[in-house]
């Protein structure tokens, strides 16, 4: 029997790392750092897809929907490292994401290959995180083919969920299951079959790209700041000082007594420190404008 692995491109061998054991350091790492880059540079094709899924993101968390990323290994990782920010940075309730990845929370102390051959329990698990219509579903992964991923699409797709798919090979079970198919053609891996490298660094840039697209879109961002971030300690308490400083174009003292005003919300402390009467009329003007700050801005 015909072993698919060998056909797969994330499974290749890379001819530029013939003889690596036998380099210098220096020129190990450049061949490393190259690899990361064109890895990077492989997103670009999939740009339009990005989009796609971006879109498909703001309209679920728009009508109150979660997201839920599916994944095994390092796509789980990947996964991990987007998902688990959004709340922070953009103020996303924690009740609108989950993350499921084959092994559990045991495999972020071990990471076991077994459970991702697990069909049955991708299923059961985006079952058990409360999938239902109208969530998004982003299932990673770099082969395309990870059973444990597979499942959790089945299961996704009978219960009328959307599913983004992300993976790096063409014309695998995942893409061609997946309502939005987002394909990162990356290279052979520096260290074949690596793919928590390059791989993994595309399906980094492609999340991050996806979920900062939908924040903007969602009106979290204005002017590259993250106004609807959680002010959760002194770092970000600072970060809000000088947004709002920023955005209003007030000084400090005016930025602080907004702030406190608002309780910490950002968008609330702009309108305030920009001419809002009071926190009743800077919330009634952000309502009208479904919380975006720069047509409420308009308005004063």
């Amino acid at each position: 029997m015909t072993n698919v692995a060998v056909k797969l491109q994330t499974e290749q061998l890379n001819t530029k790392s013939i003889g690596i054991d036998a380099q210098p350091s220096k020129a190990v790492l450049r061949e490393l750092l190259a690899g990361q880059i064109s890895a990077a540079k492989s997103v670009e094709s999939a740009v339009p897809e990005i989009e796609a899924a971006a879109i498909a993101l703001t309209n679920t968390l728009s009508s109150s929907n979660k997201i839920i990323y599916v994944a095994a290994g390092s796509s789980a990782l990947m996964a991990i490292a987007d998902g688990l920010e959004l709340p922070g940075t953009y103020g996303i309730s924690n009740d609108n994401i989950r993350i499921v990845m084959a092994g559990g929370a045991g495999s972020l102390t071990q990471m076991l290959g077994g459970p991702e051959d697990d069909r049955d329990q991708g299923g059961k698990d985006v079952a058990d995180a409360g999938m239902k219509r109208g969530d998004c579903v982003i299932c990673l992964s770099a082969s395309g083919s990870t059973p444990y991923v597979l499942g959790a699409i089945e299961v996704a797709k009978a219960e009328g969920a959307t599913v983004v798919g992300i993976a790096n090979n063409p014309d695998t079970p995942l893409l061609n299951e997946a309502d939005i198919s987002i394909f990162l053609p990356t290279p052979p891996e520096v260290i074949a079959g690596s793919t928590r490298m390059g791989a993994g660094t595309a399906q980094k840039v492609a999340l991050n790209m996806m979920s900062t697209l939908m924040a903007i879109q969602l009106g979290h961002v204005h002017d590259g700041h993250m106004v609807n971030l959680q002010v959760e300690n002194l770092k970000l308490q600072k970060r809000a000082q000088g947004m709002v400083r920023s955005i209003a174009d007030c000084d400090e003292v005016t930025a602080n007594a907004a702030l406190r005003d608002a309780d910490g919300n950002v968008k609330l402390a702009v309108l305030l420190a920009s001419g809002a009467k009071d926190t009743k009329q800077g919330t009634e003007i952000l309502e009208r404008n479904g919380h975006k700050l720069r047509p409420s801005l308009s308005e004063l």
